[in-house]
């Protein structure tokens, strides 16, 4: 008896919860897109960050900036670095490394700190002359700006700003990075 009066109620639950699943897939954004192609050789170098989504491993850093160094078999070592809280606070580095996991565009790359663990590190826009790039991953829970310098004019980056809206990027979530006086 107990059983028969249950039956439609989770029948009726099943059908709610397809229906809201099938609603969170068609409000899904669409898959990130990559830049088209990265020269590695241009992009290896320092970069300075300009904005980026918080994260808990990069909390109280202020000054932050990523080098990348292009070793032989094509891989980068990685060094991120930044001061603990304010501009004169102790320097924190991090060293790892990245690797391309897309050849044809070179734009998809895994970026690790600490094995066995990995993370996508995609190239979403970039500058002609790699001035600037913005790396996102592609659950858009993570995102950088950066720059060659520690500054970017307002223009240059109200532009990135405007891209990653169309990207499906919340880009209320990002926070400017504090950098040294120019």
């Amino acid at each position: 008896m107990v059983l028969k009066n249950i039956l439609p109620v989770l029948m009726a639950t099943i059908a709610s919860m397809s229906a809201l699943i099938a609603a969170a897939a068609d409000n899904a954004p669409p898959p990130l897109q990559a830049v088209d192609h990265v020269d590695l050789d241009r992009y290896a170098g320092k970069w300075y960050e300009i904005a980026s989504y918080p994260q808990r491993f990069q909390k109280g850093c202020v000054a932050s900036a990523a080098t990348y160094t292009l070793r032989k078999d094509g891989d980068f070592d990685v060094l991120n670095q930044c001061r603990d809280k304010t501009l004169d606070g102790k320097q924190r580095d991090a060293k790892g490394k990245a690797w391309v996991v897309d050849k044809k565009s070179n734009a998809k790359l895994k970026v690790r700190f600490f094995w066995p663990f990995s993370g996508d590190y995609w190239i979403i826009d970039l500058d002609k002359d790699y001035q600037y790039a913005v790396v996102g991953h592609p659950d858009r829970n993570y995102l950088w700006i950066l720059s060659r310098s520690p500054h970017m004019d307002s223009a240059t980056y109200d532009g990135i700003i405007e891209r990653l809206k169309k990207q499906h990027y919340d880009v209320k979530r990002l926070n400017k990075t504090l950098q040294p006086a120019k």
